[in-house]
C-alpha cells in the first residue's frame, strides 16, 4: 500500500494540518485502518478506494473513525490529482457525510461540503472552567463552538483539555473571533480531545458551523479565515446556503510503502 503525508491548507512544509493518505485497490478491515492510523499519530489518516467514476473516502483518527474531514479530503484530492488521475480537474467521494466534491483550480483545491449552522445554547459554569476564560456566547451543532471577544484571546486561550474532553455536548470544540488582520474576515482554533486530538491545526470541518455563522454576522458569503494554531492556516471561504465551499494549497511531505496485512 503507497501511503502520502500532505500538509493540507499549507503554502509550505511544516504549516496548515497534516494528514496521511492511504490510495487502496480494495477496502481493509477497519481494525487494520485503525491501527494504521494510530502507528501514523496524526489528527487524521484518510483511506480511499476508486469505485467507477467516483471515489469511496473514510477518516480516522488516533480516537476512531469520524464523519468528516476537510484537510484530509484536501489531502486526498491532491494525492489523486498529482500522483493518480493527473488530467482530472474534479473530485467526487462518497462518504459517511454523503456526496462531497472537491475542485481543482489552478494549486487550489476547493472543498465543497454540507452547511452547519449552529444554534445558540445555555451558556455554563463547566465549559468556562473548561475554556478557562468567559466566552460571549455558545453555540452547538457537531461541535460546540465558542465566539470570544477578539482574536488576541483565541490566540492566547490555554483550555484545559481534561476539561473539554468531560463536556457532555459536541465532538469538538471551536473557538473563534472576528478578525483583526485586514487580510481576513475571522480567525478560529479547535481541539477535539474526545478523539484524541488536543488541538487540529487546520479543520475544514469545524468551517461548516464557522462559515454559515460568519456570513450572517458579517454580512458576506466570501471570506478568507485564519486558523490560530502554531503551525496556522488559511482557508478561502464561500457560503452557499446549505453548503460551503473552502478552499486552500496542499504540501507534499513524504511518501511511504506500508507492508500490511489485510
Amino acid at each position: 500500500m503507497r501511503m502520502y503525508v500532505v500538509d493540507a491548507f499549507a503554502e509550505k512544509v511544516f504549516e496548515g494540518n497534516p494528514a496521511a493518505v492511504c490510495v487502496m485497490e480494495k477496502w481493509i478491515s477497519d481494525s487494520l485502518m485503525q491501527k494504521i492510523t494510530s502507528e501514523n499519530n496524526l489528527s487524521e489518516t484518510a483511506f480511499t478506494v476508486k469505485n467507477g467514476s467516483y471515489y469511496e473516502l473514510r477518516w480516522f483518527t488516533p480516537g476512531g473513525e469520524i464523519d468528516l474531514c476537510g484537510h484530509a479530503t484536501l489531502a486526498t484530492a491532491y494525492v489523486l490529482a498529482n500522483f493518480y488521475a493527473t488530467e482530472d480537474a474534479s473530485f467526487v467521494f462518497k462518504t459517511k457525510s454523503g456526496e462531497l466534491r472537491v475542485e481543482r483550480r489552478g494549486e487550489i483545491f476547493e472543498l465543497n461540503f454540507p452547511s452547519r449552522m449552529p444554534s445558540q445554547i445555555e451558556l455554563t459554569e463547566q465549559m468556562i472552567n473548561a475554556l478557562g476564560v468567559k466566552p460571549l456566547s455558545v453555540y452547538l451543532d457537531r461541535d460546540l463552538m465558542f465566539v470570544l471577544g477578539n482574536e488576541e484571546a483565541v490566540k492566547g486561550l490555554s483550555p484545559d483539555f481534561s476539561k473539554l474532553k468531560a463536556l457532555p455536548d459536541g465532538l469538538g470544540v471551536i473557538v473563534t473571533a472576528a478578525a483583526e488582520h485586514n487580510a481576513y474576515h475571522f480567525v478560529s482554533r479547535a481541539f477535539f480531545p474526545k478523539i484524541a486530538v488536543n488541538e487540529d491545526p487546520v479543520c475544514g470541518s469545524a468551517h461548516t458551523q464557522l462559515i454559515p455563522y460568519w456570513a450572517k454576522q458579517l454580512g458576506e458569503d466570501k471570506m478568507v479565515a485564519r486558523q490560530l494554531s502554531a503551525r496556522g492556516g488559511t482557508l478561502h471561504c464561500r457560503f452557499e446556503g446549505e453548503r460551503v465551499a473552502m478552499g486552500g494549497t496542499a504540501v507534499l511531505y513524504a511518501t511511504s510503502d506500508i507492508q500490511v496485512n489485510s
